[in-house]
């Protein structure tokens, strides 16, 4: 198994390239679904995921062509066309390995009236059920069953139809996966209290590209109004916010200065206001955003949020860069309820970090010292790898297949402005 080798102390400076979106790319893929003409998805990150959900389109009978994919490109352009669905069943041995899979329900039902979806796997942070997924498909009309771990849908009449739901806690996964049901539906679809991220709003827009009638984009009350059929359409893929926000933590902690070439400060502003309450030197630039540092972290208190709050996927990265701060920073966790794996590997590379239930105390100590350390998700790997850049000695970091399912070539973008990090390969 691949491990990733840092020896710490380096400073960071320079330009680093921000990828395709993760959470976007996951969420742009399944509309493919929508339409029997082509849709090209640009800036398409090289993930993981990405992978993973392409192979899970193949098995329902989409087409993925793949361009631009020279070894020194950063990003790919894919092309999804599913001219006739072969299946409407999402298998567990793909679906276990990607939460992000559970988003094929809403439009396999949309466009074929039925689906079965094996529940989803993915990173294990906490509980993270769908029945909200499942609630607001069933106002638009749909009759959901589970059994034998899996959620089977239908459409009476093979078509949804018009409805309102709202959803009691803001839910990133179930307004998506409503959105793109509501699409195609019979009527329209009404969701209040709906997520607002960046992302959704990169999905409705590429939703309205290939013709959908969505009013609200990026308010908490999205109407649809359904249409009989989608055509296809290109579409660029949202900046990554979250690893621009990874790379911002990065250039912090080792006091460093680099410019994230593609980020949108209006896409992460609370990520944006943490930094600066830390210290740090934070501007835009032509080309995306500069975060410079001089000296240690100061204290932060933070509680993540839905959007336009704190990022949950933020919490690690900057828990790792308050470790070498110049006083103690608090931290709620007020998403997932397992969501601070990372902290016994951070106390490995002599971080003072104390937990009682969803809250975190960070004392900033002096120096951290390198150890093998060992990833438990995609953003606590983050978080152990901004630790390593700035540690005395060398870190190694285990299991970086999580690192693989949300970072593109991580460590060629940070030898890139300075780091002495490699991959090394198993075997």
């Amino acid at each position: 198994m691949d491990q990733i080798v840092i020896r710490g102390g380096q400073r960071l400076k320079g330009r680093i390239p921000i990828s395709g979106a993760k959470n976007a790319a996951l969420t742009l893929l399944p509309c493919a679904l929508l339409t029997d003409e082509p849709l090209t998805l640009r800036n398409l990150p090289r993930l993981a995921d990405v992978d993973g959900f392409g192979h899970l389109l193949n098995q329902l009978g989409c087409s993925t062509t793949i361009e631009g994919s020279r070894p020194e490109d950063f990003g790919r352009v894919m092309t999804a066309r599913a001219t006739t669905l072969t299946s409407t069943v999402a298998p567990y041995d793909i679906v276990r390995k990607m939460r992000a899979s559970i988003l094929v329900l809403g439009p396999l039902l949309a466009r074929a009236g039925e689906a079965t979806v094996s529940l989803p796997g993915g990173c294990a942070i906490g509980n993270r059920p769908i029945d909200l997924h499942l609630k607001a498909l069933e106002a638009f009309g749909a009759e959901i069953e589970l059994a034998s771990g899996y959620v089977k849908a239908v459409a009476p009449g093979g078509r949804l139809k018009g409805g309102k739901y709202t959803f009691p806690v803001v839910s990133v996964g179930a307004t998506e996966n409503a959105v793109m049901a509501a699409v195609l539906a019979g009527g329209t679809c009404v969701l209040e209290n709906a997520a607002r991220e960046p992302e959704i709003v990169d999905l409705c827009n590429c939703l309205v590209a290939m013709g959908a009638h969505i009013d609200g984009i990026g308010t908490e009350t999205l109407t649809i109004e359904g249409v009989d059929r989608l055509h296809g359409a290109t579409y660029r893929v949202m900046a990554d916010r979250i690893e621009a926000g990874s790379y911002a933590c990065a250039a912090v902690i080792t006091e460093g200065d680099v410019e994230l070439v593609g980020a949108k400060a209006d896409e992460m502003e609370a990520t944006l206001a943490a930094l600066r309450e830390a210290g740090a030197t934070v501007e835009e630039t032509k080309s995306g955003i500069r975060v410079a540092m001089s000296g240690r972290a100061q204290p932060v208190t933070l509680s993540t949020a839905p959007y336009p709050g704190f990022a949950t996927d933020m919490q690690a990265q900057f828990m790792a860069m308050a470790t070498l701060g110049a006083g103690a920073s608090l931290f709620t966790e007020t998403i997932f309820e397992n969501r601070y794996m990372h902290v016994p590997e951070l106390a490995r590379m002599g971080c003072d970090i104390q937990v009682k239930g969803r809250t975190a105390i960070v004392r900033g100590v002096d120096h951290l010292v390198g150890a093998p350390v060992m990833a438990t998700d995609l953003r606590a790997s983050m978080s152990l790898i901004i630790a390593g850049l700035a540690a005395q000695g060398t870190t190694e970091v285990n299991r970086v297949y999580h690192l693989d399912r949300g970072y593109e070539r991580l460590e060629e973008k940070l030898q890139a402005v300075g780091a002495d990090i490699e991959r090394i390969s198993a075997g």
